[in-house]
């Protein structure tokens, strides 16, 4: 056993033994960088952090333990880390000639997002015309999840570099339906109607009022909006039940939702 473990891999100074403890050092090092991060993470949540903070930190610090256990490998197959050390060093001089600028952007955005926090674990945004709920920010990329279960990485410079739209930060939002009616028909009689469907709706928030507007006189039709206000994670089942509500209530009164219309008229020479 200890001849085998002696051998040496052909065409370099490397036994079979440095081989069996750079394995077990590698196994013991995951496992060991996978407790002291979740340690970490255990004593920042008892500094009620706030979690997308806490989470930027753990993967930090994972990402510095990972190289550890590299180096720790390395060492145990009987090469000089000073050189590995050099040879990273030569990498990195290299990566930093090619891009390691948008690198080190997307690190200093990521300090940024999870200090400032313009956007939460948990919340709805969109960013750079990208909409979906924040899973996480890394060291390098904001992570998004769509409705739809769509997976989606931004760079982090990308994200504090464009205008970032929150959803769900604001404890309530407005909802606004908008509907069009005939010409012919009677505007206050059809303004009342909807209020009355507004009101029937007992998530519909008291204070701010709301209110049916007048938004335009389009081509084929007067375009009245709803404008309800209600607690945030109401908002969507609102926004859809008024729709299904003021369809039934103005069907019911007969008053017409009119389709676009196009009058054509022809000349005979």
């Amino acid at each position: 056993m200890v001849d085998i473990l002696a051998q040496t891999i052909p065409y370099t100074e490397i036994t079979i033994a440095n081989i069996v403890f750079a394995l077990v050092i590698l196994i013991a090092g995951l496992l060991v960088a996978g407790i002291l991060s979740g340690m970490f993470s255990k004593g920042l949540k008892k500094t009620k952090l706030p979690e997308l903070v806490t989470e930027f930190l753990v993967r930090f610090l994972r990402a510095l333990l990972y190289v550890g256990v590299l180096l720790a490998v390395v060492s145990t197959l009987g090469i000089d880390t000073s050189s590995v050390v050099v040879g990273l060093s030569a990498v990195i001089g290299l990566v930093l000639g090619f891009g390691m600028q948008d690198s080190l952007n997307n690190m200093a955005a990521g300090v940024w997002i999870a200090s400032l926090r313009p956007l939460d674990k948990g919340e709805y945004v969109t960013v750079d015309g990208l909409s979906g709920t924040v899973h996480a920010v890394g060291i390098m990329a904001t992570e998004l999840l769509t409705p739809d279960n769509q997976f989606i990485t931004l760079p982090n410079k990308l994200v504090w570099g464009s205008p970032i739209v929150n959803a769900t930060r604001m404890p309530t939002r407005r909802v606004s339906v908008d509907v069009g009616v005939g010409y012919t028909t009677d505007i206050p009689k059809a303004v009342q109607i909807a209020l009355d469907v507004i009101k029937q709706d007992s998530r519909v928030l008291a204070d701010p009022v709301a209110a049916v507007v007048t938004a335009e006189l389009a081509d084929s039709s007067v375009n009245l909006q709803l404008r309800a206000w209600v607690n945030t994670p109401d908002f969507w089942a609102v926004k859809n039940d008024l729709t299904i509500a003021i369809h039934a209530a103005f069907g019911k009164e007969e008053i017409e939702i009119p389709f676009p219309q196009l009058d054509v008229h022809m000349y005979k020479n």
